[in-house]
């Protein structure tokens, strides 16, 4: 007797703490039905259920630009305008800053001139070799007279040859002034000093009135919309990290991402013995503003994995520290206390108090009490008159 006592007596005192830790929660408002009585509280469920899972081992990364560096001046000059400053967001292909360009500007003025030149030069070599040929065919003309001179006519093959000769130095002469041309005009487009890529400012090396030589640092830009991950991982834990390999992360311990393996870099640090492995960002949804050399958490397998009990993380619930979690028994809500191993993901290994296949509240569990009425879309209608509801059926 006094054993079942003592039985009856702990399940009353288990049921009467979960009571009261849901008590700490906030009371559910329900709406009234319009003949009285109150319509079940609208819930989203999740199911419990059995998920792959694989030990991991915490690594700390950091976010790294694709692309970062120094934008340097392309052609000399002073600065003669700038137009951004540290901050600031810029498109490629923006002018950051001008050089003055007067120079630069004669000196093509001044190509330009010698190209025509040399032109002028080219057709004047060409009327030439045309005017020779012509005296060369009237000498032709003449063989059976009598004023006939194979002498002068030899002459004129030498000059037309001489001519043509003069022609193809004069037209070598244009092209070498024509590509001085190009250059002298690729040294005054590059004394606008342009975005290479989209980014933001971070360093400005000069300023309005400085001189700058062709290499000359100007700015500091850096793509922080094409972020990836670096982690050095211990040598031992290389062989599981392939390419293309899912990773959980997380930034803050708060914000879940996802990640694949891109590379391995094939470079050993003697001192730590480990190596640089580069992760691809797959899914950061609602993740802003973030920044290259930002820590992030990533979870690194470390063994094999198994088939594990898991549940939803938001259908945990903390109350005066202990772990609970609203269950769906017969479209009642009941509160169950779990044991909950380690994180995957968006759920947790569960270690005690779930089963496979329990429905679990993961929003609005927060305002429910005790047996309290609740409904969630898929939910099947209770029986009436010996007949069951059609499946599939969405409660609205």
């Amino acid at each position: 007797m006094m054993l079942k006592r003592s039985k009856g007596f702990s399940t009353f005192l288990m049921s009467t703490a979960i009571v009261a830790l849901v008590s700490g929660g906030a009371l559910a408002q329900n709406k009234k039905k319009p003949g009285g009585g109150r319509l079940a509280t609208l819930v989203q469920v999740d199911t419990v259920k059995v998920v792959p899972f694989a030990q991991t081992i915490p690594v700390i990364g950091r976010f790294i630009a694709r692309q970062a560096g120094v934008v340097a001046a392309r052609a000399k000059g002073a600065i003669g305008k700038i137009n951004v400053e540290v901050g600031d967001r810029i498109e490629a292909g923006a002018v950051m800053a001008v050089l003055v360009r007067d120079r630069l500007l004669w000196e093509r003025n001044l190509y330009q001139a010698e190209v025509a030149n040399f032109k002028a030069q080219t057709e004047t070599k060409k009327a030439r070799i045309k005017l020779v040929k012509q005296e060369l065919t009237r000498l032709n003309s003449l063989k059976k007279s009598p004023a006939f001179s194979q002498a002068r006519l030899d002459d004129k093959k030498q000059n037309v040859i001489v001519a043509q000769s003069e022609a193809a130095e004069s037209q070598a002469q244009l092209r070498k002034a024509q590509a001085n041309l190009k250059l002298r005009q690729i040294d005054y487009n590059d004394g606008e000093i342009k975005a290479p890529y989209d980014g933001v400012v971070t360093q400005k090396h000069t300023s309005v009135g400085s001189y700058v030589s062709v290499g000359s640092a100007v700015f500091t830009l850096i793509d922080d919309k094409t972020l990836e991950i670096e982690a050095d991982v211990p040598a031992e834990r290389i062989g599981r990290l392939k390419a293309g390999v899912m990773i959980n992360g997380s930034i803050n311990r708060k914000s879940a991402i996802k990640a694949a393996v891109r590379a391995v870099v094939p470079e050993e640090n003697p001192q730590t013995r480990t190596r640089a492995v580069r992760f691809e960002p797959i899914e950061m949804i609602g993740i802003k503003n973030l920044a290259a050399n930002q820590s992030v958490t990533l979870h690194l397998p470390s063994g094999a994995q198994k088939a594990m009990l898991s549940v939803h993380k938001d259908a945990i619930l903390n109350r005066r520290g202990n772990q609970l979690v609203v269950i769906v028994d017969n479209g009642k809500a009941a509160f169950r206390p779990v044991q909950l191993g380690e994180a995957s993901g968006n759920r947790f290994i569960v270690q005690g108090g779930l089963k496979d296949g329990d429905v679990v509240v993961i929003r609005g569990n927060e305002r429910l009490r005790p047996k309290q009425s609740i409904r969630y879309k898929g939910m099947q209608k209770p029986t009436v008159a010996g007949k069951s509801a059609p499946k599939n059926k969405v409660e609205n």
